[in-house]
């Protein structure tokens, strides 16, 4: 019958409504299977980002971890050799920065993030294999405001 009707154009007309967004950032939250659930953009020795992030499952991180983590392995050239992405607990993010594997003639590149598909881009240099986190970790320190004893602080004073 519905066939029918939408057939002889006699259907009651659908109004569409596209998201805007104010809906996004208020269903996004209540979608989540935990409060601050998030997702990772996931793979384990894909051969390139392109490979990782299009074959990447969409799922949410499990409970007890909270970031995203991303090893890139290159060759001296900078071509990517293996790229490992997935959900970590802070334990995992301590180490993060790029080593050299001499006797392979590999660079390691590791990085964390916290915020959902954050690790999109891949750590290529000592710059980017950094742990970049939404807010200060707990028990960390707060950096002092820039001094006069700092560069920055003598910049700005001069």
């Amino acid at each position: 019958l519905l066939l029918l009707l939408l057939l002889s154009g006699r259907a009651p007309a659908a109004r569409s409504r596209d998201f805007t967004a104010k809906d996004i950032v208020y269903l996004h939250p209540s979608t989540t299977p935990y409060p601050r659930g998030f997702k990772c953009f996931t793979c384990e020795k894909a051969s390139d980002n392109y490979e990782c992030n299009r074959w990447a499952p969409d799922v949410y991180c499990p409970r007890g971890t909270r970031y995203c983590f991303s090893q890139h392995m290159m060759k001296a050239s900078g071509e990517s050799v293996s790229v490992t992405k997935r959900c970590v607990p802070l334990e995992e993010c301590l180490s993060t920065g790029c080593t050299y594997i001499k006797h392979e003639e590999y660079k390691v590149c590791t990085s964390c993030c916290e915020g959902s598909i954050c690790n999109l881009p891949l750590p290529r240099n000592a710059s980017d294999a950094v742990f970049a986190t939404l807010a200060p970790l707990s028990g960390t320190p707060r950096p002092a405001p820039p001094g006069l004893g700092t560069p920055l602080g003598l910049s700005l004073a001069l």
